[in-house]
């Protein structure tokens, strides 16, 4: 029997420019564009950061979230948002003198990485349950920084996805999940794959992390750059969800840019439908995550 499948589309994250591929949305209004189009592809999901429209660098300004959700809404396009909470958490240090930041630090309180969330409440938010190197700078979430977000975000009775990248953040946000931290008779796992330094994008690495989830997880995977497709294809296969888009793959193939985020949507599409399966609508991916039954508790 053919399985719904919720497509996920990441419209742009906080590093790849317009040089890299002209197609990547900056603007709230080219984003706000770009996430009806994913939807009219097929997506259910859209994955969201947002970027100064000056400097097109990644931001946390709760006003461009806004103009996002706005435009999207006003425009009556059902898609469930997903905000990301991940900026605000990076750590950069020289090794000779460990003590001086560099360029490039962005460590922020709890309040301040969900406060987009409080004031937006969408239906979805990440929470990077991830402390890792990352270029040459970490990721860095600690325990009291992760419940601490997630008591806020669940107050609002916005969904978390807990984004891991190996089997040690995942066991993290398990535990999180069994301290009753996350309060979630469905929890949502994304795990990403294919990022250094953090699980490798294989269908082996895929498996052994979806064996070690809650037995009442939800779960999608992804891969970046040539491995979103793949993983595609090994997610379906594997019993997940998926997820594509410009913040994690510039191309349709080999040398070959993508002109927006709706052709990897309907790339994606192509291969859940070739694998027996059919992409969930916005209704059933609604249903699948028991989104309004958490909004309803937290009313």
């Amino acid at each position: 029997m053919a399985r719904p499948v919720i497509v996920s589309c990441a419209i742009t994250g906080g590093s790849d420019t317009k040089a890299m591929n002209p197609a990547v949305p900056v603007t709230p209004e080219e984003i706000a564009s770009e996430i009806i189009e994913a939807h009219a592809a097929g997506a259910a999901i859209a994955h969201v950061h947002v970027r100064d429209p000056k400097t097109a660098k990644r931001s946390m300004d709760p006003a461009l979230y806004k103009e996002v959700v706005d435009r999207v809404r006003d425009a009556g396009c059902p898609i469930l948002l997903n905000l990301t909470t991940g900026p605000g958490g990076i750590l950069a240090v020289e090794a000779d003198q460990p003590h001086n930041f560099r360029k490039g630090v962005s460590l922020s309180s709890a309040e301040e990485r969900v406060q987009h969330i409080v004031e937006n409440r969408p239906e979805l938010c990440t929470l990077d349950v991830t402390t890792m190197n990352y270029s040459d700078m970490v990721v860095t979430n600690n325990k009291a920084m992760l419940d601490k977000m997630a008591g806020l975000i669940q107050q609002h009775g916005v969904k978390i996805e807990m984004e891991v990248f190996d089997t040690g953040q995942l066991w993290q946000a398990a535990d999180m999940c069994a301290r009753g931290v996350i309060s979630d008779p469905r929890p949502l796992f994304q795990l990403c794959l294919g990022i250094p330094w953090g699980g490798r994008a294989t269908m082996e690495t895929m498996a052994l992390m979806r064996d070690q989830l809650p037995p009442n997880a939800v779960w999608a995977s992804f891969g970046i750059s040539r491995f979103e497709f793949p993983m595609v294809g090994a997610a379906v296969v594997l019993g997940g969800h998926v997820r594509v888009g410009m913040e994690d793959n510039l191309y349709l193939s080999r040398g070959v840019l993508t002109p927006g985020n709706r052709p990897l949507v309907e790339r994606a599409v192509q291969i859940i439908e070739a694998l027996g399966d059919y992409a969930a609508s916005t209704d059933e991916a609604r249903d699948l995550l028991g989104l309004d039954e958490l909004r309803a508790a937290a009313e």
